[in-house]
């Protein structure tokens, strides 16, 4: 199975299972093959198709794009040119048939939280061709190391709440990017806090239940492997204010990989790092960049695209690695 606003909510305008996996669960669910999804989200159903594939409902569509993980700074063996992979997603992007209508980060833009790497992600994805010019954020642990979150604030935090979380609306969807990556818990695991629990119960309490909800996060809401705190301590609090919804989509980023889960009438997904993968849940003695054979790093990277059809409902999940179009072999590796 392979898967800045007035009071956070300003209307954009764009003229164009169960409640856990177990280890093999985990396993049989994860793609390392992993770019060039292109979402669909059709009557509040996400659905994916390739880049480049036909698609006739093209000029009725919304899409939007995900990108996470970029870490720019970083410079080790698992990837010593993480701008250039970074650019590559970019062009990978600018290469859709539809332009996407703004992008999503969901974190880690950065390795070390510095203005100049601040710089460089800015002055890349300036260069990503959408309809309305913008990109939207939320932090990851890397982007709020040192001072707390204080430049990512004030470069990013503009019309947004508390550390940075805020929500908008386009096209009839609405969108809800959360912080996680503040008050870590124990071995990592992500905190929303009280503060921001009863902003999010506040900004749905309004919306009818058949609202499409997209929510974008860095740490994964629900609990993918606490063991390397891979989830979010108070994720279920948050998820239970959006139950009376009929269709909501969780995009995280964090774990490097692709996993799927529908529980209910939730979705959630994991995107691929742009920069380097990290090994698959349990598969390692702990989380980290990881080093893949020659030739196959662009196979385990990539970007995350989302595109809404009214009225229609497939949902079809294919992950394309940067390099080809075909899906490549599970990477060998070691963490690092």
């Amino acid at each position: 199975m392979i898967e800045p606003l007035d009071r956070n909510r300003e209307e954009l305008t764009d003229d164009n299972h169960k409640d856990g996996i177990d280890r093999r669960g985990f396993l049989k669910c994860m793609a390392w093959a992993g770019t060039g999804m292109l979402w669909t989200l059709n009557g509040g159903v996400l659905s994916s198709r390739v880049f480049g594939a036909d698609n006739a409902s093209a000029g009725k569509s919304m899409n939007f794009v995900q990108i996470s993980d970029s870490h720019i700074g970083f410079n080790k063996a698992a990837n010593n040119d993480v701008t250039a992979t970074l650019q590559e997603a970019v062009a990978k992007i600018n290469a859709l048939p539809t332009p996407p209508a703004f992008i999503l980060h969901t974190g880690d833009l950065t390795q070390l939280s510095q203005a100049d790497q601040f710089d460089t992600v800015d002055q890349i994805l300036k260069g990503a061709k959408t309809t309305t010019g913008n990109v939207f954020y939320v932090p990851g642990e890397h982007d709020v190391l040192g001072d707390g979150g204080k430049l990512y604030l004030a470069r990013y935090g503009k019309g947004t709440q508390g550390s940075g979380w805020h929500s908008f609306d386009y096209n009839g969807v609405h969108f809800i990017g959360l912080v996680n990556v503040l008050s870590l818990k124990e071995k990592g695991m992500g905190d929303l806090g009280q503060e921001q629990l009863t902003w999010l119960k506040n900004d749905v309490a309004g919306l009818a239940s058949s609202t499409p909800i997209v929510v974008f996060a860095h740490i994964p809401l629900w609990e993918v492997y606490p063991q390397w705190g891979w989830g979010t301590d108070d994720g279920a609090q948050a998820l239970s204010y959006l139950k009376r919804f009929g269709s909501v989509t969780v995009l995280n980023g964090h774990i490097h990989q692709t996993l799927q889960k529908i529980e209910g009438g939730v979705h959630f997904h994991t995107a691929m790092s742009t920069a380097f993968p990290q090994p698959a849940p349990g598969t390692a003695a702990t989380p980290g960049p990881m080093v893949v054979p020659a030739g196959q790093l662009r196979h385990v990277l990539g970007v995350t695209n989302v595109n809404y059809v009214p009225g229609k409902h497939p949902l079809a999940l294919v992950d394309l690695p940067l390099l080809s179009s075909t899906a490549a072999p599970a990477p060998e590796g070691d963490a690092q």
